[in-house]
């Protein structure tokens, strides 16, 4: 695609990533920002003050580049991307307005790093199939990179994956800026699912935290995770690729061990003795990987994989087995 006239890229979501998103693409001279939220008070407050009231409040937003849309429909007119940035648990709903034709000759984004509860199936494979795209037309971002990070202009790292190289190159291109560096991989499957992976992690890092133990531990479980993580991701899409890189392990670690980690977050309030139902209403945000548990335990039923670590989160979160206990019996299998 070329950037000589202004490349329209359509975001949906208004959160935190797809605020930050926006804030990277706003460093580009050549590009149009097409901006779904859900919530009218702040479409009112962005349009008047240009920053998101709700999500990373100090990112000020150019209002040459980003215009703000109450409908689908109308925010992905005339795009050249869209950039999927909502929750997993939230895309069906969000996007329910639009049909095959409205994504027609589009490249889809997901910077969704869950899967669609109920099918069990990663966001690019749900978007080609519910709008008949294209899987070289797809790509998924990945980090390790945080929003808040973003924010205040830290240096930041991006993998943008597709089947292809040449998409994720181009889209690659439009995330690199001056503090962030943005690198292409033809990997698509194998990102998208460690990213999932990654979140369970960081829920049992979390609760891990919860309940007292140290970093000691938590380096031990990390390492063991980086191998259930592998494990999985060959046996849904068996292929060589180098899991030490930033694209895999970088993501897991900065969201295991971050301050910023939602999924940390929610997983340390599960392990200091909070319910499920009583941390999801205290946090602001959602865990994707609160739902992403559930998924891949449904989804391992056919491939048959070791997931101790994520068999206990499942257990703690689902089955409502005391975090202690279950933490306990998993320290065993640990090496």
């Amino acid at each position: 695609m070329s950037f000589l006239n202004h490349t329209k890229i359509a975001v949906i979501g208004g959160g935190s990533w797809a605020t930050a998103l926006i804030k990277i693409l706003c460093e580009q001279n050549h590009v149009q920002i097409r901006w779904w939220l859900r919530n009218q008070k702040d479409i009112d407050h962005i349009r008047k003050f240009n920053h998101n009231p709700s999500y990373l409040s100090d990112v000020v937003l150019s209002p040459k580049k980003v215009k703000v849309f109450e409908k689908t429909t109308d925010a992905v007119k005339g795009a050249d991307y869209i950039i999927l940035a909502v929750p997993a648990a939230f895309i069906q709903e969000s996007l329910q307005h639009l049909s095959a034709k409205h994504l027609q000759g589009k490249r889809i984004v997901s910077a969704i790093k869950g899967m669609v509860p109920g099918q069990n199936a990663l966001v690019t494979d749900w978007a080609a199939e519910a709008f008949g795209i294209e899987m070289k037309d797809t790509c998924v971002i990945a980090g390790p990179c945080h929003a808040e990070e973003v924010a205040l202009e830290k240096q930041s790292y991006l993998t943008i994956a597709s089947t292809e190289c040449p998409a994720a190159e181009d889209f690659a291109e439009l995330m690199t800026c001056r503090y962030v560096t943005a690198n292409a991989l033809d990997d698509l499957y194998g990102v998208e699912y460690a990213a999932v992976m990654k979140n369970i992690v960081a829920l049992a890092c979390g609760i891990t935290h919860g309940l007292g133990y140290g970093d000691n531990f938590q380096a031990v479980l990390v390492s063991n995770a980086m191998q259930e993580i592998g494990s999985l991701v060959t046996a849904l899409d068996p292929r060589e690729r180098n899991l030490s890189s930033s694209a895999y392990l970088g993501d897991l670690l900065v969201t295991a061990y971050s301050q910023f980690s939602r999924n940390r977050l929610f997983g340390n309030m599960i392990g200091r003795g909070y319910s499920v139902k009583a941390a999801q209403l205290e946090m602001k945000m959602i865990a994707e990987g609160y739902y992403a548990t559930r998924s891949i335990q449904e989804l391992n039923k056919t491939y048959h994989v070791n997931l101790p670590i994520t068999n206990a989160v499942y257990s703690i979160l689902y089955e409502e087995h005391a975090p202690a206990a279950v933490m306990n019996e998993l320290k065993k299998l640990l090496k």
